[in-house]
């Protein structure tokens, strides 16, 4: 008979994470809100405050690559492909779901001048419901908000549509690459990400989140790179001795979120060089430190914790109430020292409510899932 407790390792992936690579999650999940908060003061990505907070999605990439890498790649004897898929459905799904219910709850609240949300129908605002839910993209004659998101309700959730293909293809084909091979398609990636940065139209790599013909590839590029990156550094890992990792790691994340946009509209190739840099180098080179160093007191191992715990909740339901916040700034006209309160409470919200997601919602659904999909073979 199937015991009532479900094993650990059938809940998580089998082992244990890093402790600081949990914490570092957390705070660049923080670093997307504030970003996020400040799009709302912006007239381009030129002169938007935490500038550079995009760059967050392709740390999160290699940490997916470099996660998914450590827990499955020595695995593949004793699990199918289709028990991979099913463990990432389980751990990535209920947030996308829960992300999608509560942009469509909020929806008729986000009206301003940048989108008319009162002419949209219950019955069209239910389909979008429902194709993000299934993280089917949005073409335009379901683009509800009308400014070109492929998850209009939940802009975020475009991430975790790449996040999907990169675990796809690792399961089919970039797992089976040998090491040197694996080397290669990082490297020309690489190359590939940092010509689109550097000579591409927008001078920086914040795209992905639209079907148009930059977007895809840009945000195909973002993928390919990081997450691959992420999986060599997993092969070749080799720890080195290092006092503060999660506290230089966290620090550097910060302080390269919030560099102001290099070079103005006049040479975009600047910032493109800065983004290349930050996504190529510096980023695995933080990943490879805060995985080298470990938490030594409690305090600081809670602390990660939590904000590991946090970080997916966090970066999955925080976006509905930013175009709530927006909406308001530019209905009332408000600067940021004027909407302070309000980003305050934004932040401290969508924290609490996405730890409420997490023990309420999120866990309570995966052991389910893990239960009813992973386990069902060795019940009676």
């Amino acid at each position: 008979m199937l015991k009532n407790k479900i094993p650990a390792t059938a809940f998580a992936d089998t082992k244990p994470h890093y402790n600081i690579l949990d914490g570092l999650r957390g705070v660049a999940a923080l670093t997307v809100v504030c970003f996020h908060l400040f799009e709302a003061f912006a007239t381009s990505h030129i002169d938007q405050k935490i500038n550079h907070g995009y760059l967050a999605v392709d740390f999160f990439f290699i940490l997916s690559g470099f996660v998914v890498g450590y827990a499955y790649d020595d695995r593949w004897e004793t699990m199918s492909i289709k028990d991979f898929l099913k463990r990432r459905f389980i751990r990535l799904h209920p947030m996308v779901v829960m992300g999608a219910i509560i942009g469509a709850v909020v929806f008729y609240f986000q009206g301003c001048a940048a989108w008319d949300v009162s002419k949209v129908s219950v019955p069209a605002l239910l389909v979008a419901t429902v194709i993000n839910a299934f993280l089917i993209p949005a073409t335009p004659g379901f683009e509800i908000r009308g400014v070109g998101e492929m998850y209009p309700l939940n802009g975020p959730s475009w991430s975790l549509f790449y996040e999907y293909i990169g675990n796809i293809l690792y399961a089919f084909v970039i797992r089976k690459l040998p090491t040197r091979a694996l080397s290669l398609l990082v490297l020309l990636a690489g190359c590939g990400l940092g010509a689109f940065a550097i000579w591409g139209p927008y001078g920086d790599i914040c795209v992905g989140f639209s079907l148009t013909e930059d977007n895809i590839i840009g945000g195909s590029l973002r993928l390919l790179f990081s997450f691959s990156a992420g999986l060599l550094l997993s092969r070749v890992f080799k720890p080195v001795h290092i006092k503060g990792a999660f506290w230089i790691g966290g620090v550097a994340i910060i302080g390269l979120s919030a560099i102001p946009r290099i070079g103005g509209s006049e040479n975009l190739w600047m910032n493109g060089l800065y983004d290349t840099i930050c996504a190529v180098i510096l980023f695995p080179l933080i990943v490879y430190l805060g995985a080298s160093g470990k938490t030594t007191d409690q305090l600081t191992t809670r602390f990660c914790k939590f904000l590991g715990d946090l970080s997916y909740p966090l970066y999955m339901v925080h976006y509905p109430f930013i175009y709530w916040y927006y909406a308001w700034v530019k209905n009332e006209n408000l600067t940021f020292e004027q909407s302070f309160p309000g980003a305050l409470a934004l932040v401290i919200g969508s924290v609490v409510l996405a730890y409420l997601c997490l023990k309420l919602y999120d866990e309570p659904v995966r052991k389910f899932l893990t239960k009813r999909l992973l386990l069902v073979k060795n019940s009676a």
